[in-house]
């Protein structure tokens, strides 16, 4: 039982705090987003992709829908957000001494155990 109230709390953990991430893009826009993406060569338009990794795929991994597929892209996301804005801080420490990808890191590798471990007992349909 302790298990599946971990993977709860872990499924909690990751989508409650990375939608505060998607709601800041909701009333901030993604233009920065854009113009990180274009200077990869890449369309703008993949700038709205955040939305799905910040707004859709946190609540239902809230809810407990098919929770490996959303971890999946949230850390997708995160490897995406990583590449495009902290390449150069991966071998760095931040200004109180923590690795300076600390807090990516977290949202990373926090959904790629909810992908290994699926959404639990507690959830709208298991996996």
């Amino acid at each position: 039982m302790s298990g599946q109230l971990g993977k709860l709390v872990l499924r909690l953990m990751v989508g409650g705090l990375m939608l505060f991430h998607g709601m800041n893009k909701v009333f901030h826009g993604v233009g920065f987003i854009k113009g990180l993406i274009a200077a990869q060569g890449l369309p703008s338009v993949f700038a709205y992709g955040v939305y799905v990794g910040e707004i859709l795929a946190p609540l239902l991994l809230i809810l407990g829908w098919k929770s490996r597929i959303w971890a999946g892209i949230i850390a997708f996301n995160m490897a995406v957000a990583i590449y495009l804005t902290q390449m150069s801080a991966f071998l760095k420490l931040g200004g109180h001494g923590a690795w300076a990808l600390e807090l990516p890191m977290f949202y990373l590798l926090s959904s790629l155990a909810i992908v290994f471990l699926g959404s639990g007992k507690y959830a709208i349909a298991r996996d």
